[in-house]
């Protein structure tokens, strides 16, 4: 089963059906709150929102001797951030079933 993916803007449309507010109220506060949350992540905080999980970055080590999967050429990769995600509790167990039964 291929998953489908939500956008934004369908974000917005929902808040702003469920509120009653406008989309454009609604969709300045959305990208306020991913701004909060870029510059949090960029000032190394960590983001935890209580039920949902945790954002972090993470220090990835580099590497001599990474393959680019276009070419396959080797190539050095220095340590370098990433972001990483932890599902809270809440979300962890109401996604456990989510797949379960699937052959994958």
């Amino acid at each position: 089963m291929a998953s489908s993916k939500l956008t934004k803007a369908e974000i917005v449309e929902e808040i702003a059906e469920s509120t009653g507010l406008s989309k454009k109220d609604i969709h300045t506060v959305v990208d306020l709150f991913f701004s909060q949350v870029k510059n949090a992540l960029l000032d190394d905080k960590v983001i935890e929102f209580r039920g949902f999980g945790t954002f972090e970055i993470r220090t990835r080590k580099g590497r001599e001797r990474a393959r680019n999967p276009k070419t396959g050429e080797t190539v050095s990769v220095q340590d370098h951030g990433v972001v990483v995600f932890r599902p809270g509790k809440e979300l962890k167990e109401a996604s456990w079933e989510l797949r379960a039964g699937q052959g994958e």
